[in-house]
């Protein structure tokens, strides 16, 4: 589960960053040697974030390194470092000057920066190491920084090795580790057990679908529920998707990497709750079984669901699960999927966009999303537009009539399988990066994760 994180050092010898702002660059530049005033002039090195220059010593090894930063310091101002800088250990030499949250946060966006997915191919090339400050706390650094790890390589895994089997035997090998229980129903069984929506959307697939449930912690401490949303490969159903819709559909299960990958934190910082993880896990396949366009389906909770596009399967799943989720009353509630392309318009492809139910909650999430450094932005679960998704043959209909307000409608079709006494978040992401940017490779990525760790922390520790 969790990735050794060999972009860190504990090497007392290391070789010095300095971490320059605006507005202590005069003072910095004048505390230099003649000699190297003249090379940083020289190479025009300037306060530019994340702009960095090598100074070297009179033998022409590295003296140290000058990094540009913001006076208000950003979490991926060192992130290239781990892979641009020669082979060796740095250490910030100014880090008395920041703050230690500050210091945390740039450890952090250095680990971002030195993640490689290697499965398949041998890494590119070692990272260079960063001595941490005594001063943070490394065994939560470390716990966040394999949670990130485990979840963009759950999503960067190619569908052929990532089907429901395989999300399963992951959450089995979580709960043995955590000394948790996990339950697999599978396959027809889900009939018995009454989860139809996940059967019908997961029925086509030679891999059968399933319902995984993972439990942690004593009983009388607060209950949290994370539900997330694991379609495996998203063909679209009887309603196909073009080849270049289906590219990237290995990562229409992000929503259950995103509540493992939590789950793992959670437990491994210890924070005193009864946590259970909830992960409808199926292949939306083309089958002679499988479910089609205008089809009934009644769900878990009973309502009736006409199916207006089988590409709209990830919340059909999701209802079965969330409906299991409320009946035992939790505290919370917090699912996590890839459920829109709607979301994607309204903010972009490095913002979580969150529902909640509960304004006070939103607002604390809103709070820790800003602390950390995790962009999540709050959308609104406006009633009117449950008109969108009505249905003449039944209760719902699983696509809007309109091609506006897609993200707030699914969350509106969610929030009905939902009881209103529990507070619940509902996160709509991308889970991963299409153009790479600072810490943020192609491929796989966490979205709300440390927001959530965050909340989770402030609101029960």
């Amino acid at each position: 589960m969790s990735q050794e994180l060999t972009c860190f050092s504990e090497q007392v010898a290391a070789t010095p960053l300095y971490l320059i702002s605006d507005d202590k660059w005069l003072t910095f530049l004048a505390s230099q040697t003649p000699t190297h005033q003249v090379w940083l002039n020289a190479n025009n090195f300037c306060t530019k974030v994340s702009q960095w220059c090598l100074v070297p010593n009179s033998d022409g090894q590295v003296a140290c390194v000058c990094v540009g930063v913001d006076a208000a310091i950003d979490l991926y101002a060192l992130s290239d470092l781990a892979s641009s800088l020669p082979l060796g250990t740095y250490v910030i030499a100014n880090s008395d000057d920041f703050s230690v949250a500050d210091v945390y946060l740039l450890s952090l966006g250095w680990g971002l920066g030195a993640y490689q997915f290697n499965r398949y191919k041998k890494a590119s090339r070692a990272c260079a190491q960063l001595k941490v400050a005594a001063s943070i706390d490394q065994v939560k650094l470390h716990a966040e920084l394999q949670a990130s790890y485990w979840i963009r390589d759950l999503i960067n895994t190619p569908a052929a090795d990532m089907m429901p089997q395989h999300l399963g035997a992951l959450a089995e090998s979580l709960a043995t580790h955590y000394h948790g229980q996990c339950q697999q129903i599978i396959g027809d069984d889900l009939l018995t057990h009454n989860y139809p929506m996940i059967h019908a959307v997961g029925r086509a697939s030679i891999h059968p679908p399933r319902l995984i449930d993972l439990r942690f912690g004593a009983i009388h401490l607060p209950k949290v529920t994370l539900v997330g949303k694991g379609v495996c490969f998203d063909s679209g159903g009887l309603d196909i998707k073009p080849a270049s819709g289906m590219l990237f559909m290995k990562k229409d299960m992000g929503g259950a990497a995103h509540v493992l990958g939590l789950a793992q934190l959670i437990l491994q910082q210890q924070l005193p709750i009864c946590l259970r993880v909830l992960i409808p896990a199926v292949e939306n396949a083309v089958g002679s079984n499988a479910f089609h366009p205008g089809d009934i389906l009644t769900s878990r909770q009973g309502l009736t669901v006409e199916i207006g596009n089988t590409d709209a399967e990830g919340r059909l799943v999701l209802a079965d699960a969330l409906s299991e989720a409320c009946a035992e009353n939790p505290d919370l509630i917090i699912d996590f999927s890839t459920l829109t392309g709607a979301a994607r318009i309204a903010v972009g492809t490095e913002i979580a966009a969150y529902f909640s139910n509960d304004d006070a909650l939103a607002g604390a999430l809103q709070q820790a999303s800003e602390q950390v450094q995790d962009p999540s932005w709050r959308l609104p679960l406006f009633q009117h537009y449950k008109r969108l998704f009505t249905s003449k043959i039944a209760d719902l209909n699983n696509a809007g009539s309109s091609s506006y307000a897609g993200a707030i409608t699914a969350a509106l079709f969610l929030q009905a399988f939902m009881t209103d006494q529990t507070s619940w978040i509902h996160f709509d992401i991308m889970a991963f990066n299409p153009v790479p940017s600072r810490g943020k490779p192609v491929g796989g990525e966490a979205m709300g994760l440390r927001a959530v760790f965050e909340l989770l922390k402030e609101r029960y520790s």
